[in-house]
């Protein structure tokens, strides 16, 4: 799927949809709207969302019927970027340095974020929709924990989870791995590095540098090569597999060795680039107003496809199923945005409705292992001889003997276990 917008902004844009990458035949086109890059998304495969270039709202088509917009999302501003959650739940925005975050299935505005201090360039989901992440022209990358941004508790400010701050100029275009909050994420900037970074403790993993500006980052699905597209029109493939990696690389396009790793084929910059599934395809939008598909493995173009106006957004996403019924309808329809937090009186609930959310990540306890257990009640044991603790004397001898029993149990649970384990792995085959 690409996204065509024109410079001028002085036409209606289009977004194409080709029914097969490789021969490169049109499928659908959505007219009426121009995008700016990092401002079109999927929702739930029903829906394709587009920030209108230069307006301060969304166009939303239903993705089966290409000649009618479902709704204009109203935004407080020029959105800069936009992304849904994979799941479908959340739309997350961004207007000048804010960032907002919606409820799909409501419309409300839940949340907005404050905490970059320039106009925010990205932002992309984790493959579990548990996180988000924020890069902005500050240089700064905000890993943010949805469910802490969520929280009921309106008069707490959210804070990201973590602030990565190693970059010395905006950031361009950020790529999220999979595995959720084990992640690797991956930052571009026109300082000229691509650093990665690990989702879970914001530690800086890998920073390579470049002989110009990156413009777009990306990696196969299993993560072997990062592939960035730089202002020149050349795509880097960079092996994330290499022996003796050290943390920081310098990668020298006049090296031999480099030269086989260049895609080379456009003549400005790249603006986007995505993966096939099965990490043998590469697709690139530039700025020349071409989208090319790349055999990975051979760096040959298979096919160019020419649109009118630079390509600010393509990506490989499967078909979904509605796109080829034309009469169908989604199955949840899409509610209207709300453009301010708590519209409603009151509590910004109405009447009978109840709102359910996450709770905190850092509240979640896991369930106590009997060996924990144990301990804790010896410990209680220990402590009864202290009487201000329990009261008198009776008392204490009730719920001594109380948690002997206790004790008594488990141990016996403790012992049935291990004779049990020795005769299952003693037992012959």
């Amino acid at each position: 799927m690409s996204h065509n917008a024109h410079r001028t902004g002085s036409k209606a844009g289009n977004i194409r949809c080709p029914a097969n990458i490789v021969f490169g035949s049109s499928l659908l086109s959505y007219r009426g709207g121009n995008s700016s890059a990092r401002t079109l998304t999927l929702l739930r495969g029903q829906y394709i969302l587009s920030a209108q270039l230069g307006k301060n709202f969304i166009n939303v088509w239903e993705i089966q019927r290409k000649d009618q917009l479902q709704q204009k999302i109203v935004c407080p501003g020029v959105v800069t970027c936009l992304n849904a959650s994979p799941d479908g739940l959340f739309l997350a925005a961004a207007v000048a340095e804010a960032i907002y975050l919606w409820e799909v299935s409501t419309g409300k505005l839940l949340s907005v974020l404050s905490r970059h201090y320039q106009d925010v360039t990205c932002l992309k989901f984790t493959d579990d929709s548990s996180h988000f992440v924020s890069g902005g022209k500050d240089n700064l990358a905000l890993v943010w924990n949805l469910s802490s941004v969520i929280q009921l508790d309106l008069g707490h400010t959210p804070e990201p989870r973590h602030v990565l701050s190693r970059h010395s100029l905006p950031i361009t275009d950020l790529h999220c791995g999979m595995m959720g909050v084990q992640a690797r994420v991956v930052t571009a900037s026109l300082d000229q590095t691509v650093k990665v970074w690990e989702l879970s403790s914001g530690e800086l993993l890998l920073s390579i540098l470049f002989d110009v500006e990156i413009m777009s980052v990306t990696s196969d699905p299993c993560e072997y090569f990062l592939f960035c597209g730089g202002s020149d029109g050349n795509i880097f493939q960079v092996s994330l597999c290499s022996q003796g990696l050290s943390r920081d690389r310098p990668f020298q396009s006049d090296t031999e060795q480099n030269q086989n790793q260049i895609f080379k084929g456009h003549t400005n910059m790249v603006g986007c680039v995505s993966v096939s599934m099965d990490g043998t395809l590469l697709l690139s939008g530039s700025h020349d107003e071409t989208v090319r598909v790349w055999d990975i493995q051979s760096k040959q173009t298979i096919r160019c496809l020419a649109h009118k106006g630079p390509v600010t957004n393509a990506v490989i996403t499967a078909a979904p199923a509605n796109m080829f019924l034309p009469d169908s309808r989604p199955a949840v329809p899409l509610p209207r945005f709300s453009r301010h937090l708590n519209t409603s009186e009151g509590d910004g609930r109405e009447s009978g409705e109840v709102c359910v959310r996450l709770g905190l990540y850092t509240q979640q306890e896991e369930e106590e292992s009997y060996l924990l257990k144990a301990h804790r009640l010896n410990a209680l044991m220990n402590a009864v001889t202290d009487k201000s603790v329990f009261g008198d004397g009776e008392n204490t001898k009730v719920r001594v003997a109380e948690l002997e029993d206790e004790v008594h149990t488990l141990k016996k649970i403790n012992k049935d276990l291990y004779e049990f384990s020795s005769q299952l792995l003693t037992k012959p085959t």
